[in-house]
């Protein structure tokens, strides 16, 4: 383990150690209560999701109680999941930190579905790549109960920024563009010409604001009403489905009595299958306020979608076939039909 990330572990550590002592010591003694945490405000799908879970959990009959933290009060996305390896924060609602496991990029893949009933097949309960992540995140001491979609991710350029870009490459060049801080993202908006900035969520809305960055990448509908007041124009490419794991520690939920833990697993069904059923209604919902909002909804014609997939295709898949190998990157591309 190298020194930064056990720094990154002790502050994480640290900065939760009151909020958990007592219901650590509760858990230990009698398991009847665990903390559910995201980094996400309660407009976000994750706080649909846990309020469902939360109702469904005690429709099972269950004796546990939730301890819910969303809105990030117990750190950002990628903090939370690694206290989710860590046994730190049992549940949580996060994104894949490929810093901890490059493999995990796979969920950022592009182009891989372009609509939501392939969506559904792909990412939804008992999807596709459940076996693939839970494969994955085993290694990490994880178990997926399932992902939650927050939609197709875009392109949103800031107030102040005169160009939108719909011609990769050839309208891109100069334009700095905000990614996460995973190698995939980099290299996707490189490839499209685009300077890709890796910057952490936290710092975005800054970013934006102060023009640090001309635009952001990797954007549901949500977070661009959320930032409404920076953004000016939101190019659809959906160059990815973007779906958050649903993880538990995977000794705790080893650990729990069975009965617990099957209702646990009934109560977290059913609340995936009510999700996936709203989620594309939640997710258009936002697209009409975002357009609502003043900001310029552009979408690209079949020649210019086209032309940025097959970028992806030949460049960024290739990538990622090193990183997760070809027997994984076979599969994708006969569910994406790009054989």
């Amino acid at each position: 383990m190298t020194f930064k990330k056990s720094l990154k572990s002790l502050i994480s550590t640290c900065a939760v150690t009151a909020a958990l002592t007592v219901p650590v010591m509760q858990s230990a003694q009698a398991g009847d209560e665990f903390m559910l945490a995201h980094a996400y405000p309660t407009d976000h799908i994750f706080h649909l999701t846990s309020t469902t879970f939360t109702d469904q959990l005690a429709k099972q009959g269950s004796e546990m109680q939730i301890d819910y933290h969303p809105g990030g009060d117990l750190g950002d996305w990628a903090s939370i999941f690694e206290q989710s390896m860590d046994g730190v924060i049992p549940m949580s609602m996060t994104f894949a930190a490929s810093e901890f496991d490059p493999r995990l990029d796979l969920s950022w893949l592009g182009y891989v579905v372009d609509n939501w009933d392939d969506a559904r097949k792909v990412y939804g309960p008992n999807g596709k790549m459940t076996n693939v992540y839970n494969e994955i995140l085993g290694d990490l001491d994880l178990v997926v109960l399932g992902t939650i979609p927050t939609g197709f991710g875009s392109v949103a350029i800031r107030k102040g920024v005169d160009r939108v870009p719909t011609n990769f490459p050839e309208d891109t060049k100069g334009i700095q563009m905000r990614v996460p801080p995973v190698p995939i993202g980099i290299e996707r908006f490189n490839n499209w010409g685009f300077t890709a900035v890796p910057m952490p969520f936290s710092e975005l809305y800054t970013g934006l604001q102060l023009g640090t960055v001309d635009g952001r990448a990797f954007g549901p509908s949500v977070e661009i009403w959320q930032m409404r007041d920076v953004l000016s124009a939101y190019i659809l490419t959906r160059d990815y489905f973007e779906h958050a794991f649903w993880v538990v520690n995977k000794s705790w939920l080893e650990d729990l009595p069975a009965d617990e833990r099957e209702k646990l697993l009934a109560a977290a069904d059913v609340t995936l299958n009510k999700v996936w059923d709203e989620a594309q209604a939640i997710d258009e919902g936002f697209l009409n306020q975002v357009r609502e909002a003043g900001i310029k909804v552009v979408e690209l014609n079949p020649e210019q979608l086209a032309k940025a997939k097959t970028i992806l295709y030949k460049n960024e898949w290739p990538f990622m076939e090193e990183i997760v190998g070809t027997e994984i990157m076979t599969m994708m591309r006969d569910i994406a039909g790009i054989n």
